[in-house]
């Protein structure tokens, strides 16, 4: 018997800049953050919780140690709950709610929680290779294997593969700047708007001068940005399209979810109202040198599995890896750029996948595209 999955809450911190607000935190201690707000919202009996599972990409340092776990205990959870880390690079934390969903869906598991944390001004982006290659332990892309598939001395790189999908799917300078700044107009309009409140966690933050603030406001939105400003700036690649202003931003934060059953919403009693359920799942591989086109088939097959239509669905979210991104996803899926991204939303992203969700208070079904977790759930 498959079970339905349900979103109860979800919760998140506000993004922090590279050395910014958030960059003081412990990683641990800023997911604890996240699942103590999780429990003290849906009134969950924490002895109930069957599992943590956590996304996070840069497996090392503060980071390292199975963060999952860590998180449980710095979140002062019984020692009885379970915690562990997944890594699908930037996948990660959506593959972490894929988990959640299909223990919850097997009725293995009846309540947990599905989070991510990333703290990249303490753990850089590629920390992990990077540390490891300099103190002898080796690289993964010197496998004979990989290497006699794609060329002696490979070097996967997402900047490369950003040009590629650009390339391929005939996404134009203008068009890709000009996404860029809407992004940032949505995300300035949906804040003054207050349409992340519900979502965002209030933490303690750092400001410039070192002293100690709020921090409940995403830090990376540039409402200046405009299209004209865009263009005068140089490409990351000579001859290239990208440029910084059409690519993610490094950024710190964390988020959850808190995923049940019907035996799970049992045990949440009577005036838990989850937020909405789980329609399909989907994951695709991708050519890894080109690397950021996934959404396109994670997508199609999505789409297919719940016997439905691009034009069936109300909203979509694609994570903007790069600006080329989620301009070739709409060309090759017929989406409306109208209903991609409404409120903005920028990561960094190396796999695709994908989950159809449906909101049980306003009836709208949303496709949903994510890279990362962090500031997206």
């Amino acid at each position: 018997m498959v079970h339905t999955a349900y979103i109860v809450e979800a919760v998140r911190t506000a993004g922090g800049r590279k050395n910014g607000r958030l960059s003081k935190w412990q990683p641990s201690d800023l997911a604890g953050e996240v699942l103590k707000e999780l429990v003290k919202r849906t009134g969950v009996n924490p002895e109930d919780i069957d599992d943590v599972v956590l996304g996070c990409v840069s497996q090392v340092g503060a980071q390292s140690g199975n963060l999952g776990r860590m998180a449980v205990l710095a979140a002062g959870l019984p020692e009885t709950v379970p915690g562990t880390t997944v890594d699908r690079q930037c996948g990660s934390s959506q593959q972490a709610v894929h988990f959640a969903a299909q223990a919850v869906m097997s009725g293995v598991q009846d309540i947990v929680i599905a989070a991510g944390v990333e703290v990249m001004s303490l753990v850089p982006i590629g920390s992990g290779a990077q540390d490891g290659a300099k103190a002898g332990h080796g690289r993964s892309t010197d496998s004979a294997g990989i290497q006699d598939r794609y060329g002696k001395g490979i070097m996967f790189s997402q900047f490369e593969g950003a040009e590629l999908v650009a390339e391929t799917f005939k996404c134009t300078r203008k068009e890709i700047d000009e996404f860029a700044a809407a992004s940032h107009r949505k995300a300035t309009a949906a804040t003054k708007n207050g349409y992340f409140k519900t979502q965002i966690l209030p933490v303690k933050g750092v400001d410039k001068g070192g002293k100690e603030v709020v921090h409940d406001t995403d830090e990376g939105i540039r409402p200046e940005t405009t299209v004209e400003t865009l263009s005068k700036l140089p490409t990351l690649k000579k001859g290239g399209i990208m440029t910084a202003g059409s690519a993610s931003q490094i950024c710190d934060g964390a988020a959850g979810m808190l995923i049940c059953n019907e035996a799970g919403l049992k045990k949440l009693g009577k005036n838990v109202v989850p937020r909405a359920k789980i329609h399909t799942l989907a994951l695709a591989g991708s050519d890894p040198v080109m690397m950021l086109s996934g959404p396109i088939p994670a997508t199609r097959s999505a789409l297919k599995k719940a016997g439905l239509k691009i034009e069936d669905i109300d909203l979509y979210e694609v994570n903007e890896a790069f600006g080329s991104v989620p301009i070739a996803w709409a060309k090759e899926v017929k989406a409306d750029l109208n209903k991609l991204n409404v409120n903005g939303g920028a990561q960094v992203g190396l796999t695709a996948e994908f989950l159809l969700r449906f909101d049980t208070n306003t009836s709208r079904l949303s496709l949903c595209v994510f890279f990362r977790l962090l500031a997206t759930l």
